[in-house]
């Protein structure tokens, strides 16, 4: 929710100039960063660092088992944006992100939980906002072709009143391409969406996974946004909860130790917020990646 889940979508990740600091001991570990986004322009080697945009934090982890794959996170993240733009307006936003996280995985059972409150301010007035998310899953690892299927589920705060100056959309700072899968047409600010998941394993070394997923709007008061977080929709115009829903079939094979080939075919329908504001076609995608590391 904060962080994002699943790989990086198409092009490059977005990349930051700063530092981070970590400590790690055989059960914790904690970090600190200060970053600054890199805005990318066209010619070679004339990227600078974002005068708009800082990010810094404290993120700390204790594990409860050896392999560290039980245990919870608790952290603190803020954000400055000098040009923050939401569906309520545009203006500086300073934000601080308070949220703790539980995981585990006993081999069969998977589970992440995570919850977060964001405070600050917001073109000058006092902000509050929120989100909590869940994934759990179980691999039926006895059984041919090792199937697994899974839930993933997201509430995500959106405004409640555009007329009152103060905001109540979380801002979830920078999710990664591929948050809801590799067809991503929105954003998880003032959202909820349920995303169950069933995937095999043909071979040792391929996956093949088919996802459906549901959006809402969590405030009918509030737009829908892209995964940067640009305003995609204002929500003034539609008192319509429900967005739309999507499907995706997508095949991983691990060729090597360091490549790894994905191919994805996406469609995702709109709901009837999507045709009270705009064009309303539905979205197919099809794509391939390789991702190869050293």
């Amino acid at each position: 929710m904060i962080a994002g889940r699943g790989g990086y979508g198409t092009g490059v990740p977005l990349p930051f100039d700063g530092f981070e600091a970590i400590l790690t001991g055989e059960t914790r570990q904690l970090s600190g960063f200060y970053l600054q986004p890199v805005d990318t322009r066209l010619g070679g080697f004339n990227d600078r660092r974002s005068h708009n945009k800082a990010v810094w934090g404290i993120y700390a982890t204790q594990w409860l088992d050896p392999m560290h794959l039980n245990g919870f996170d608790v952290y603190y993240i803020g954000l400055r944006d000098r040009n923050a733009i939401f569906d309520q307006g545009a203006g500086k936003q300073l934000a601080h992100t308070f949220g703790s996280r539980i995981f585990g995985d006993d081999g069969a059972w998977h589970w992440n939980l995570e919850a977060a409150l964001q405070l600050g301010t917001f073109a000058g007035h006092r902000s509050k906002a929120w989100g909590a998310g869940a994934e759990t899953g179980y691999r039926f690892r006895s059984t041919p072709l090792r199937p697994e299927i899974a839930l993933t589920a997201d509430i995500v705060s959106g405004d409640e009143d555009p007329n009152d100056p103060r905001l109540g959309t979380l801002n979830s700072l920078f999710p990664n391409g591929k948050y809801f899968g590799a067809l991503s047409p929105i954003g998880p600010r003032n959202l909820i969406h349920v995303r169950p998941s069933f995937s095999m394993h043909p071979h040792k070394d391929v996956a093949v996974s088919l996802t459906a997923v549901a959006y809402w709007r969590q405030s009918t008061a509030d737009g829908i946004y892209a995964i940067s977080g640009l305003l995609v929709r204002s929500g003034r115009q539609s008192d319509s909860r429900f967005i739309g829903k999507q499907i995706e079939l997508a095949t991983s094979w691990q060729a090597t130790p360091e490549l790894n080939l994905t191919a994805s075919l996406s469609v995702f329908d709109p709901g009837p917020f999507i045709r009270d504001t705009g064009p309303a076609r539905t979205i197919r995608m099809a794509g391939t990646q390789a991702t190869f590391r050293f």
